[in-house]
C-alpha cells in the first residue's frame, strides 16, 4: 500500500522507502496538522541534498541541524526543539539499532514487544507508539501476534482515529472529523 500521509506525491513516496522518514514524521506529529509533519522528513531531505540516516542525523552539529530545521518554512514550529528530538532519536537508532530503524520492528512477533521498542524512542510515549503500532499494521503489513491490542483504540479496524487510518484525502477527512468530535466531547465534560 502506498503511504499517503503528507499529501504529497515526492514527500509520500520519501516515507514509503524511508522507515527513518516515517519514524521522523511520526515524531514531528505534534502541534502542527499532518501533512506538514509528515513532510518534513522530505524538507529535510531536500535541505540536505539526499536521503535521511539517522547516523548522518546524529552526528549533525545541533546548531546547525537546527538553523535547517528552522529555514523558511520551517519544519516545525518549534524547530529548534524538535531538531533536538529528531536528533535524539536518530542517536538512540544508531546506538541501539546500527542507524537501521527498520530493525525497531524486523522479526518482533509479539505486539507487546514492538509497542515496547517504539515507546522506548526518544520521543514516543504510549500514544505516539501505539499510533505507529497501528500503522505498521495496517498500512505497512507488520502484524506480530496481538498487535491490534498492543496499539489499543488505533488497532480497531475500520476506525477513523489517527494517521494509521490515512490512506487518501477522504479518510484525512474522516480522521479530523473523528479528532473534532472527540474535542467537542471532551469539552463538553
Amino acid at each position: 500500500m502506498r503511504i499517503q500521509l503528507a499529501q504529497r506525491t515526492e514527500a509520500d513516496e520519501l516515507l514509503g522507502r524511508s522507515p527513518l522518514a516515517l519514524l521522523i514524521g511520526m515524531l514531528l506529529d505534534q502541534q502542527i496538522p499532518m501533512e506538514w509533519a509528515f513532510a518534513g522528513p522530505y524538507t529535510i531531505s531536500e535541505r540536505l541534498g539526499h536521503d535521511l540516516t539517522a547516523g548522518e542525523i546524529a552526528a549533525y552539529d545541533p546548531e546547525a541541524f537546527a538553523a535547517l530545521l528552522a529555514e523558511k518554512p520551517a519544519v516545525h514550529r518549534y524547530p529548534k526543539s524538535m531538531a533536538e528530538r529528531v536528533q535524539r532519536l536518530a542517536a538512540y537508532l544508531v546506538e541501539h539499532y546500527d542507524g537501521r530503524p527498520e530493525q525497531v520492528w524486523a522479526g518482533v512477533t509479539d505486539g507487546k514487544e514492538l509497542a515496547r521498542r517504539l515507546q522506548d524512542l526518544p520521543g514516543y510515549g504510549k500514544q505516539k507508539a501505539q499510533i505507529f503500532l497501528a500503522l505498521l499494521g495496517k498500512q505497512l503489513g507488520v502484524m506480530p501476534e496481538g498487535w491490534r491490542e498492543a496499539a489499543g483504540p488505533y488497532g480497531e479496524e475500520g476506525s477513523f482515529r489517527s494517521v494509521a487510518d490515512v490512506v487518501d484525502a477522504e479518510s484525512l477527512e474522516k480522521v479530523r472529523a473523528t479528532k473534532q468530535e472527540a474535542k467537542k466531547a471532551a469539552k463538553a465534560k
